[in-house]
């Protein structure tokens, strides 16, 4: 049963192979793959603090009841503080965008801040959380992921996916007898792309540092549809 499926399997790369070479004069085109990890070393932590009021953390107040707002020019100094004692510097914390939130009717407006924090490892984002106080935080998020190699991890990811076609078309064109050739066409797949951390969020007031352990990472795909001359 083996064996027939096999010789069914090569007939077919066979059939299709005469065919291709009938009508496209001689040429075998397939697709490589391939997937790398980088380890970024600039990692933008994405952070949104807002005004709350005590009581909502007193575990019996009802929202009718909520009176105290903590401002938040104080949520912010104790983040500022938390960063500051991890030695962060202030030229990397930038302030994205400030905005209102209505909380319920009859009660104030409650005022968010957004801020882009650079850092250059993930213990770091543990730290922070740690440390800082998730009353006054709404969101913590890890944004865009940089390496100051990208490019030669670019050149590298490319170089996979050709040694994976080449690969791949070998084995379908010495099925036949033949030799693969040169290469005469290249066409890169544009959907192919980049997937880390840009998803990862969580609620801070339910989460911890552990919540990122499996993001640590970036991951970039390549994918190619790749053309090679058949010889005899």
């Amino acid at each position: 049963m083996r064996t027939k499926l096999l010789l069914g399997v090569l007939a077919w790369f066979a059939a299709y192979m005469l065919q291709a070479q009938e009508v496209n004069d001689r040429y075998i085109e397939v697709m490589g793959t391939s997937e790398i990890e980088i380890v970024p070393d600039k990692i933008h932590y994405l952070i949104e603090i807002r005004e709350y009021f005590e009581e909502e953390f007193d575990g019996k107040s009802k929202p009718e009841e909520y009176r105290t707002k903590v401002p938040l020019g104080q949520i912010e100094q104790q983040l500022r503080k938390v960063l500051a004692d991890m030695d962060i510097p202030k030229e990397v914390v930038r302030t994205q965008e400030m905005g209102d939130y209505w909380r319920r009717q009859g009660q104030d407006f409650l005022v968010s801040q957004k801020y882009d924090i650079t850092l250059t490892d993930f213990k770091q984002i543990d730290e922070i959380v740690k440390r800082i106080d998730t009353k006054g935080v709404n969101t913590m998020r890890i944004g865009e992921l940089e390496n100051k190699d990208m490019l030669v991890y670019h050149q590298k990811g490319k170089m996979e996916v050709l040694k994976a076609a080449q690969r791949k078309a070998a084995y379908l064109v010495e099925v036949l007898g033949k030799k693969l050739g040169e290469v005469i066409r290249i066409v890169e797949d544009g959907n192919a792309g980049m997937s880390s951390l840009f998803s990862a969020q969580s609620n801070v007031r339910a989460s911890d540092a552990a919540s990122f352990d499996g993001f640590r990472t970036i991951k970039k795909h390549y994918s190619m549809q790749v053309r090679f001359e058949i010889t005899d």
